[in-house]
């Protein structure tokens, strides 16, 4: 009985462990968080983004967070209101859903053009790379996952 049990055991953690998705939260600027004056793009340099990493925006006010296209980050130009309004919470969290391209910026003043409070990052497709020493790790089971598990719940059931 007891060798039904573990033999399940590593049953279970060759099926689920090789297939766990590391999703990625990122917090922008680390402990410094969004503000001016910081290099973002060399922060952003030796990191990977995925589809399914989050970013997190952490400042306070007057500071916000625009989403916007190339053009808008080369230039600090915020989106109109009419089109998007800036995420303000001090605690904004961005899921990565599609590969590219992102670009971000704060609006306030000259925080933009003058003290460089924007990111650039490019985002993949496919699996994560391993964490950065400033990524929080998440796990995300497929559908696949949960059937095996249940099949091998179904398993130690009918061996007990």
């Amino acid at each position: 009985m007891a060798s039904i049990k573990f033999f399940t055991l590593i049953t279970m953690v060759v099926i689920l462990l090789p297939t766990i998705a590391m999703a990625m939260e990122f917090v922008v600027g680390d402990d410094n968080g969004w503000k001016p004056n910081f290099d973002y793009q060399a922060w952003a340099k030796d990191k990977v983004f995925h589809v399914g990493d989050t970013l997190v925006f952490n400042y306070q006010p007057p500071h916000n967070v625009f989403k916007v296209n190339g053009t808008g980050f080369k230039e600090c130009v915020k989106p109109t209101a009419n089109d998007q309004p800036p995420l303000t919470s001090g605690n904004d969290k961005i899921e990565l859903k599609t590969a590219g391209n992102k670009w971000y910026i704060c609006s306030v003043k000259d925080h933009c053009a003058a003290l460089g409070q924007k990111l650039a990052i490019n985002v993949t497709e496919g699996p994560p790379a391993p964490a950065p020493s400033s990524a929080v790790r998440g796990f995300i089971f497929s559908g696949y996952q949960v059937f095996m598990a249940a099949i091998v719940g179904v398993f130690i059931a009918v061996a007990a």
